[in-house]
């Protein structure tokens, strides 16, 4: 029995030491087994859960992005040949990361039209950056967006995007920056925008939003650059806007917002910008700002600001940039100016500012802009001023200012503009003949008295109306060969108009009125055109002019000529008679030796390149040019620019047609100008382009220089316009490509050489047109090569009515002044004559989003009417042409589009206008600028 029973136990036991072990074994295996299971799905090919995952997540992606590309325009579609196949992480504007998420979406600038309706952004969960700016998109900004939890940029500003911002927006908790500008959203800002806590940088500005800012933008703490101008925003900048003491940028311009500009607008002391133009500020300015050293520019102009002037503002050793116009400050002007050593333009102008001008700006010793007028200061001008060496613009004109001028101002060599007009100023005018940059000249409605200076310059403008002058017209005023506009009105000036003036073939607008003035008139356009009221009350004037007689025969241009004396009509004639026998002997002398040269000289060099940019001879080019243009004969010339004269010669020894310009003299005793003859030169061997006129040779001759070009046989684009006969022929196709030919020039001279080429003067004037009517730019006198040694800062360039509203304050050298010019010519073109007011008009309409008369005109009605409306393809065409023009008469440079972005709208797009001809507006053109 106990055999039996010790059997079954021992059994037992076994079977427990049995299952011990094997319970060890497992617990030692486990990790084994565990880590081969972990990697069987990379190491056996029949497990590929993973690579699975990743291609149905590329074609996820992929096909999302190719259903968005089918919604969008046939154009469009082609500019996105690359997206193929089903992986898109090759596409262009495509980044993906490792797992092959896609992380970037950047096409900018590509020209995309169509919606975003289509396009599922659920199948980008990773997506950081999304960037669709500067393209053609419309419709509504989706819903959608908003599910992008880790997106920190969005940027879908330049388009044409509408109706309001999504609130799902508020969710994009890591977004950084976001830009929806220049499109035409409307409604309010969301509050939801408010819970953007990472958000850094906002910009809202040029679209169509209204009502006023969301109080929860005080929960922007992080915010850095706040923009918002050119919207119909309207009340009081929120209280909790204080809380934004990390602001550096803040942009409220062109706007209706009312009240106080906030108190603790400065309380970070980071704030470099601020900018409020044109809203109904009132009160006056915050101390927070009068102790904000950070400051660089300011600008608070046309507002309703007051309290005393100075007391309002402190020192700022970092101010570049202040501008107070056009508001209600009173009181003196501050010494503290004089101490902000960064400052380059200063304007006050139109307030109620009285007292002295404080000697101490004299030490603001970089000051380019000085604008002070339309005040009530009184006291003299303070010597000091004239020793701001780099003063460009100094106007105090519409004041209480007396006593002399100071002397001293005709050592500024950099000034450009002065304006003294409508005060009490008395004394002499002083010598101005070392401002060789001076354009612009207002002295009248003072008590200035005596003769008029030798010399002024390269002077443009020139108005001493309304003085006490007297004594006679020096001569030498008709060496100012680029003068525009002259108004010499109501003076005591008697005498004889020079005969100097016969030169001045510039000139378009003269006012000799209220004079003592007698004889004949220059016979040049300027007097021929001239009204009868630019002549009136003088004693005897007479010539070829509206409302004056004819001048008797006998009547000589120089005063020292006795007309009744016979004796000096005979001597005159003896010697008319010698010098023509002199002329006769002397062609004749010069003809035979010429014959001579032509004999001695081997055959071979007429089968020479006639024209060499580098190593032409130029005393044979000089004589040659003498003989063609017969000495430079007024009837030769084919146009006046301002640093030389045109002429058309026909070289018989080359058999060659060329315009040659003749640059200016700087004064009488110098050669011509070298600056603006070395400038051409360097421009034109730097750059060869269809559209711009081939500098063939230039002669470097000690009487004068010479630029020899291609002659283009259709003349100026301003010649074309102005002839009725001539318009009719230009059709709108002609006209077109001509808009687009200045565009590719510009574009290639911006863009597409190693340094950039900055034209400064275009206009109608400097665009000339071959027989087959092709674009080429011409006239490269002030034109300036930004390479790495090059001053970005430079003197006044350009022809009025074209150059860009910048310019009246800063004389930076870049193309955005160019891209102004070329709005300008691009609407005269379709125009057919100078847009004159309309921009301004325009300008100040679309800056306020306003509803003003221009806005509401028919494009039609300001087209050229003496040709019939464009119609078809021709009409999208002009259409687009105004919508690039109207796009760009913003006043603010960075807004403007680069010209490469608009010659590829001209010339790889096909625009359709979405109303017919008959029902645009220029409201309905006034497409966004593109920022920079």
């Amino acid at each position: 029995m106990a055999s039996l029973l010790k059997k079954p136990l021992r059994n037992e036991l076994i079977s427990y030491r049995v299952f011990l072990l094997l319970l060890l074994l497992v617990i030692i295996l486990a990790p084994v087994s565990l880590t081969l299971a972990s990697t069987s799905s990379i190491t056996f090919p029949f497990d590929d859960t993973n690579g699975k995952a990743k291609v149905a997540k590329e074609r996820k992606q992929s096909e999302a992005l190719l259903k968005w590309k089918t919604s969008l325009h046939i154009k469009s579609q082609s500019l996105l040949s690359s997206w193929i196949g089903s992986t898109p992480c090759n596409w262009v504007g495509i980044s993906c990361d490792n797992s092959e998420s896609i992380v970037h979406l950047n096409l900018s600038t590509y020209g995309l039209k169509g919606t975003l309706h289509n396009l599922s952004f659920r199948s980008f969960p990773n997506l950081l950056t999304l960037d669709l700016s500067y393209n053609l998109l419309y419709g509504p900004i989706p819903q959608e967006l908003g599910i992008l939890s880790s997106l920190s940029e969005l940027d879908l500003s330049s388009n044409n995007l509408t109706h309001a911002i999504p609130t799902s927006l508020g969710n994009l908790s890591n977004l950084r920056n976001l830009y929806l500008c220049e499109n035409q959203l409307s409604g309010s800002i969301p509050q939801e925008l408010g819970m953007l806590g990472s958000l850094s940088n906002l910009d809202l500005s040029s679209n169509n939003l209204t009502h006023s800012i969301p109080a929860s933008f005080g929960n922007l703490t992080k915010l850095a650059t706040l923009i918002l101008h050119k919207n119909k925003f309207s009340g009081p900048i929120p209280f909790k806007m204080n809380n934004l003491t990390r602001l550096k940028i803040l942009d409220l311009c062109y706007n209706q917002f009312t009240g106080h500009v906030p108190e603790n607008v400065c309380i970070g002391r980071v704030l470099e910008k601020f900018t409020a133009i044109d809203n109904h500020f009132i009160g006056p300015i915050p101390q927070s700002l009068r102790n904000c050293t950070s400051l660089v520019r300011v600008r608070l102009q046309g507002n309703q600001l007051s309290g005393n002037i100075g007391e309002s503002f402190g020192v700022y050793p970092h101010l570049v940039y202040m501008e107070l116009s056009y508001n209600n400050f009173y009181g003196v002007l501050s010494t503290n100016w004089g101490k902000c050593q960064n400052l380059t333009s200063l304007r006050i102008s139109n307030n109620d500012i009285s007292g002295k001008i404080s000697p101490e700006f004299g030490k603001a010793i970089l000051l380019h802009v000085l604008d002070i007028s339309s005040n009530r200061l009184d006291g003299e001008i303070p010597e000091e001023l004239g020793r701001l060496a780099f003063l460009v613009d100094l106007n105090l004109h519409n004041n209480k200012i007396s006593g002399n001028i100071p002397s001293d101002f005709g050592m500024l060599s950099n000034l450009e503009q002065l304006n003294l007009a409508e005060n009490n100023l008395s004394g002499l005018i002083p010598e101005l003949g070392h401002c060789r940059k001076l354009w612009y000249l207002n002295l009248s409605n003072n008590q200035l008295s005596e003769h008029i200076p030798f010399q002024f310059g390269n002077l443009q403008v020139l108005d001493l109306s309304q003085n006490f002058l007297m004594e006679e017209i020096p001569q030498q005023l008709g060496d100012l060969q680029a003068l525009v506009s002259l108004n010499l009105s109501h003076n005591s000036l008697f005498g004889f108009v020079p005969s100097t003036f016969d030169r001045m073939l510039s000139l378009t607008y003269v006012d000799l009125s209220y004079n003592r003035l007698e004889g004949p008139l220059p016979n040049t356009k300027a007097f021929r055109e001239a009204p009868n009221e630019a002549f009136r009350n003088n004693k005897g004037l007479c010539g070829n002019a509206t409302g004056l007689e004819a001048c008797p025969i006998t009547i000589s241009n120089y005063p020292h000529v006795n007309r009744g004396n016979k004796i000096v009509k005979i001597i005159l004639l003896l010697l008319g008679i010698i010098i023509l026998i002199f002329v006769i002997v002397g062609v004749t002398s010069i003809l035979c030796r010429r014959k001579k040269k032509a004999r001695n000289k081997p055959k071979e060099a007429h089968h020479q390149n006639f024209f060499t940019v580098w190593s032409y001879d130029g005393k044979m080019l000089y004589e040659n040019i003498i003989e063609a243009t017969e000495n430079f004969d007024e009837k030769h010339c084919i146009g006046v620019g301002g640093y030389g004269i045109v002429y058309k010669a026909e070289l018989l020894a080359a058999g060659h047609v060329v315009a040659v310009k003749k640059m200016h003299p700087l004064s009488n005793e110098s050669m011509a100008n070298p600056k603006a003859f070395t400038s051409e030169i360097g421009a034109l061997t730097e750059i060869r382009h269809r559209d711009i006129v081939k500098l063939h040779g230039f002669c470097s001759h000690p009487r004068c220089l010479l630029l020899v070009y291609e002659f283009l046989e259709g003349g100026s684009l301003e010649r074309i316009l102005s002839s009725d006969e001539q318009a009719k022929d230009f059709d709108w196709v002609k006209r077109v490509n001509v808009v687009k030919g200045v565009a590719s020039a510009l574009s290639y001279m911006h863009h597409d050489i190693s340094y950039p080429i900055i034209h400064r003067d275009i206009s109608s004037k400097n665009v000339l047109l071959d027989s087959e009517y092709e674009a080429h730019i011409s006239d490269f006198g002030t034109a300036r090569i930004l390479n790495s040694d090059s001053s970005y800062w430079t003197s006044f360039a350009g022809t009025f009515g074209y150059t860009a509203p910048e310019l009246a304050y800063t004389l930076e050298v870049n193309e955005k002044s160019d891209i102004y010019s070329f709005r300008v010519v691009a609407l005269e073109v379709i125009m057919g004559r100078h847009p004159g007011d309309l921009i301004s008009l325009l300008s100040l309409s679309f800056a306020s989003s306003s509803t003003s008369v221009p806005h509401n005109v028919l494009l039609k009605e300001v087209l050229d009417q003496r040709l019939a409306h464009p119609t078809n393809k021709v009409a999208n065409e002009v259409v687009l042409v105004a919508k690039l023009a109207l796009s760009c008469l913003h006043a603010s440079p960075q807004y403007r589009p680069t010209m490469q972005q608009v010659s590829q709208k001209l010339t790889t797009r096909k625009y359709t206008s979405p109303n017919p001809l008959d029902m645009v507006t220029l409201g309905d053109l006034n497409a966004p600028c593109n920022s920079t």
